[in-house]
């Protein structure tokens, strides 16, 4: 589910996260497993506290999953 601007999401500390890069996620800005047969994989993070995190919309960030204000440029 790619977009033009960031996906908030709340996340818990110490939880694991799979970050869909695929673009075709139906539960964006996490894997659905829409990924299967591609050659892409999602990026699994843990989340370091616990609240909101702004994670990349676009897939253009250098620091995936978190936006960088790429879609931006």
């Amino acid at each position: 589910m790619s977009q033009n601007h960031p996906h908030k999401a709340t996340l818990e500390k110490g939880k694991e996260y799979y970050y869909c890069t695929c673009g075709k996620s139906t539960t964006g800005p996490f894997c659905s497993g829409a990924h299967k047969g591609t050659d892409k994989n999602p990026i699994k993070f843990k989340a370091e506290k616990d609240g909101d995190a702004y994670l990349c919309g676009c897939q253009k960030s250098g620091n995936s999953p978190f936006c960088d204000g790429s879609h931006k440029k």
